[in-house]
């Protein structure tokens, strides 16, 4: 596009938060009632963006390896679960309160900054376990404390044995879930960064002692590389290795894979060494024993743990940054998603350019029935052709089809690319074709 000129820097997060509302990626959660904090609803489109990144996680981690199998255990477990994770004694942050204004802080954000800023004075440090807490059973007063998971990870290390005995598997090998979490943030805020309800992508990959680093710093690339593989950019993502001071008591080394959000670098996935810390405490609480017996070496022993541990809601987030773009054509403003095709909402938008005449509409109502099946085909005359373009351009929508009255005679429609705005003649006959060699690459 000669004519162009774009801007994919200094996205701002109101940007997207803004268009995130107004054409239905994400809204406040019971918004009706003044919302609750930092709880997000995924709307139409929102529900089809997270969706795709899950299955392309999944596709990834499970459906091209050999070596890995799925779970989707509960979110309530066991409160033994959590004390032998040590997430009952340990899983808090230390907070102050302001005497003055009552706003609540995290003690190790304060350090070396001034605050707060109406100048009170501040309460002495106490502990905040981070962990939303219920009960089971109907009797008050019977009903047993129980604790909404802060983590999915859990889940895959009591099943160790079940999944290990069921599947007959070897190590190394690993297991994957996707599943919601809750954590009660006090610290929370950049829209869904940090959320209370949020929902995670793990997989826990169990090796030989010994073996660890090598798997680790294989783990390191593979993550790396799948973010980059969907379309972001390689200037907006690193990795960040904790110090001895930010590690973990389960973890012997551990990195961030972090991204360029507009409020700076920050966390989008951890990889960590969790050595044979989980295995161990949960034999040692349940009185089980969960180390692996090798037929083959006739050794028997506790594996060791890599745990490449992502947030999806922070995940779609990047996603939305990294292909926001805004351009000038023609004077005239162009906002466009460039999501990669496999993670666009919609796939592809049926415009007919006279919605008057029934035979333009019966043929793009057509041309929608025959493409719809295997990914979301929607059909839009509401509004004018160019009005249409934009729409979809701003909802990430790879291909527009326009019917016009020359389609009824020749059999071709205009197919019209979001990234360039090029648009091609092609039979009608052979759209799907062209829509699915499309789909399989970038061009467009």
């Amino acid at each position: 596009m000669t004519d162009a000129k774009k801007k994919t820097d200094g996205v701002k997060l109101k940007d997207i938060a803004n268009l995130c509302k107004r054409r239905g990626f994400i809204f406040q959660d019971s918004e009706i009632y003044g919302g609750i904090g930092s709880v997000w609803d995924y709307g139409p489109l929102g529900v089809e963006l997270k969706k795709n990144v899950k299955d392309q996680w999944w596709k990834s981690m499970v459906y091209e390896r050999t070596d890995v199998e799925g779970l989707d255990a509960a979110i309530i477990m066991n409160p033994e679960t959590w004390k032998a994770s040590g997430h009952v004694t340990s899983f808090a942050d230390l907070l102050v309160d302001c005497k003055e204004c009552k706003k609540r802080f995290r003690v190790d954000k304060l350090e070396g900054k001034e605050c707060p800023e109406c100048g009170g004075k501040l309460t002495e440090p106490r502990s905040f376990n981070l962990m939303f807490k219920t009960q089971v059973g109907s009797v008050e007063g019977q009903a047993q404390d129980v604790y909404l998971r802060p983590e999915t990870a859990q889940g895959i290390f009591v099943n160790f044995e079940n999944i290990l005995n069921t599947s007959r598997r070897k190590i190394p090998f690993g297991v994957a879930q996707i599943g919601k979490a809750f954590r009660n943030e006090i610290t929370t805020g950049n829209f869904t960064f940090r959320s209370r309800e949020f929902e995670q992508m793990e997989l826990e990959f169990f090796v030989k002692p010994g073996e660890d680093e090598k798997w680790y710093e294989y783990w390191l690339g593979e993550r790396m590389n799948w973010y980059l593989s969907l379309g972001i950019k390689t200037e907006n993502l690193r990795l960040r290795r904790h110090s001895d001071e930010e590690l973990a008591h389960y973890a012997k080394r551990c990195h961030d894979i972090e991204y360029l959000f507009p409020m700076g670098w920050s966390e989008l996935e951890g990889i960590a060494n969790r050595t044979d810390y989980d295995l161990k405490k949960h034999s040692e609480i349940s009185g089980r024993d969960l180390a692996y017996f090798d037929a083959a070496t006739e050794e028997r022993y506790t594996p060791y743990v890599i745990e490449p541990s992502g947030g999806i809601d922070r995940t779609v987030l990047a996603f939305l940054v990294d292909a926001y773009n805004v351009e000038t054509v023609r004077d005239r403003k162009r906002v466009f998603l460039s999501f990669d095709h496999r993670l666009a909402p919609i796939k592809v938008a049926i415009l007919p350019l006279l919605k008057n005449r029934p035979e333009i509409v019966e043929m793009a109502h057509r041309i929608r029935d025959d493409l719809k099946g295997n990914y979301r085909v929607v059909y839009d005359d509401t509004a004018a052709i160019g009005r249409l373009y934009r729409r979809q351009d701003e909802i990430g929508t790879p291909f527009c089809v326009t019917v016009d009255v020359e389609s009824l005679s020749d059999g071709k429609v205009t197919v019209r690319y979001r990234d360039t705005m090029e648009q091609e003649r092609v039979d009608s006959s052979g759209l799907r074709e062209v829509i699915e060699q499309k789909m399989g690459s970038r061009d467009g």
